[in-house]
């Protein structure tokens, strides 16, 4: 409540009754007090809120139009559309990719432009002030993005110069986090994954989190091949390879789910067998630019690409497009490992 009052006192008598009824809104929607809306739409830090809860809050704070007080009189209001260029961590074969949940973040954060986002295709010219470029690209296709704009921003990008802001995904800490927490404070003895590699035009996707989680476990002692099943990244390779797992003598007491797709399937197969999750089994999800509304949002999650890496790129644009920022940066964030009741 406090921090909801000191909000509220800041604005004028008529500013404060609109002000209310917009969070009162978005609270009853999201069936939580306006005093966590409030605090979650003001990025205040110290609040202790499930990711779920708060993605929630942006979400419908956005579908709602919310626009924080102290932005609604703003002048020369600048709109910046980014492109994304997710073409090195995106199936070349999905064309339902929503980027809704960038906009509710860019839709909630305090800055002085209204911010949309569109996908742009590979070699293909687009509108836009700005690009959000996720992987390496070849010279090629770098040159393509300069001619769409002069401020671009990789992630996890090989580049070795400094033309451009990036920022780098410490993949590793997060697995490691996972890993520590699955064997030694809830003391599975043994983790299994089911995931898919998809690989065209020289374009690999799925290779770096199944290395990954290898060699961690090996180096712990930990790794079996056979709980190690790789198809497609599609939900019917998922139901398939968790089926024939599950349908075996020996299975282990984790399952580390390659993405939101291949979860869809898995957890159709768990649930046909008739595993109880956590009890008989227990599900880690990995999640990275979640192209998919996920249908267990409060599973154990790791969260390749967490809410920050959209806050901080979406600012370090803006500096970019608005402030007229010339010195490049590089920012290292880590993946987050979100703790939820099914590990």
């Amino acid at each position: 409540m406090g921090s909801e009052m000191c909000i509220r006192d800041r604005y004028n008598a008529e500013e404060r009754r609109d002000y209310m009824a917009t969070i009162k809104e978005i609270a009853e929607l999201a069936k939580v007090s306006p005093a966590t809306v409030s605090r979650v739409l003001n990025q205040d830090e110290t609040l202790t809120v499930t990711a779920e809860v708060r993605n929630q809050i942006l979400k419908i704070a956005h579908e709602l139009n919310y626009i924080p007080p102290k932005m609604r009189h703003a002048q020369n209001k600048t709109h910046v559309t980014i492109g994304v260029a997710d073409w090195h961590l995106v199936r070349g074969d999905r064309h339902d990719i929503r980027l809704a949940s960038l906009d509710h973040i860019a839709a909630a954060m305090p800055q002085k432009a209204d911010v949309s986002f569109l996908r742009i295709a590979c070699r293909e010219d687009a509108d836009v002030d700005g690009i959000l470029a996720f992987g390496s690209f070849s010279e090629e296709e770098i040159n393509f993005l300069r001619k769409q704009s002069d401020a671009i921003l990789f992630v996890n990008s090989d580049q070795k110069d400094y033309e451009f802001d990036r920022i780098i995904m410490d993949y590793e800490q997060g697995l490691k986090d996972m890993v520590h927490y699955l064997l030694d404070v809830k003391e599975y003895r043994s983790i299994g994954y089911i995931g898919g590699i998809y690989e065209k035009d020289g374009v690999r996707i799925g290779t770096h989190r199944l290395m990954g989680l290898t060699e961690i476990l090996a180096q712990r002692g930990c790794y079996k091949e056979h709980y190690f099943c790789v198809g497609e990244i599609s939900r019917e390779s998922g139901y398939r390879l968790t089926r024939e797992l599950l349908e075996t003598d020996d299975v282990p007491e984790v399952l580390v789910l390659g993405n939101d797709e291949v979860a869809e399937g898995a957890l159709e197969a768990v649930k046909e067998l008739k595993y109880r999750i956590p009890k008989d089994v227990a599900v880690v999800i990995y999640r990275d630019i979640e192209t998919l509304q996920t249908k267990y949002p409060t599973y154990t999650s790791l969260r390749m690409l967490p809410d920050i890496v959209w806050s901080t790129a979406i600012k370090l644009l803006l500096e970019r497009i608005i402030d007229k920022r010339v010195d490049s940066m590089k920012v290292y964030l880590p993946t987050k490992l979100e703790l939820g009741d099914s590990a």
